[in-house]
């Protein structure tokens, strides 16, 4: 769909810029996970914040567009060929929400999974300076 077509239809635009940078491919978070692309770990949780609240920022903006469109479809008397439109959007955003919301499970997954490694580290540190101190 063209942004003429939806100005005249009155769906909600996607902004020009991100205010947030993109989030990640799923093939690169993997290899971030696997340290292959990040050197230090500040720089890894850094990369899983932004991952996050990226995919937040798109997944609340899918939500606001897919709201403005259901009603507009469910208010106004519209043509056949501009329901038509609106309703491809519509299936477009729910997909687009979909898979947002696969994507946001799989990382905070993968975040419960760093958090827990971290402190089992920490705990076993901590255990081995006590030891060590005593």
């Amino acid at each position: 769909m063209t942004k003429k077509k939806r100005e005249n239809l009155g769906v909600a635009l996607e902004p020009e810029t991100p205010i947030i940078p993109a989030a990640p491919e799923p093939a690169l978070l993997q290899e971030v996970v696997q340290g292959a692309s990040l050197q230090n770990e500040a720089e890894l949780g850094t990369q899983w914040v932004i991952s996050i609240d990226g995919l937040e920022e798109k997944l609340s903006q899918c939500r606001r567009d897919l709201e403005a469109v259901n009603d507009k479809l469910d208010r106004e008397e519209l043509s056949p060929e501009a329901r038509r439109c609106l309703e491809k959007e519509q299936n477009s955003l729910m997909s687009k929400v979909s898979n947002y919301e696969k994507e946001l499970k799989l990382l905070r997954q993968e975040n419960q999974k760093n958090m827990l490694l971290s402190m089992a580290i920490f705990i076993l540190l901590s255990l081995v300076y006590i030891c060590w101190t005593s």
